[in-house]
């Protein structure tokens, strides 16, 4: 059986931890900041985990990462 391929768009995306966990960004950070609370942009720098029930089509994505 071949070698899957990697999702490129999704490997730049998504990072995976020591532990097995994957790594997100948050949405909603690029454009429109002004009618957003500073204490809401402050939170989007932080970076948030990959929900479970989302974590099989992720890890779909980037089954070497």
């Amino acid at each position: 059986m071949p070698k899957m391929k990697t999702n490129r768009g999704a490997a730049k995306r998504f990072k995976t931890t020591g532990t097995g966990k994957v790594v997100r960004n948050k949405a909603f950070a690029s454009h429109i900041l002004t009618k957003k609370t500073t204490k809401r942009k402050r939170n989007l720098r932080k970076s948030g985990i990959v929900d479970p029930s989302n974590m099989g089509n992720v890890s779909r994505l980037i089954p070497y990462k």
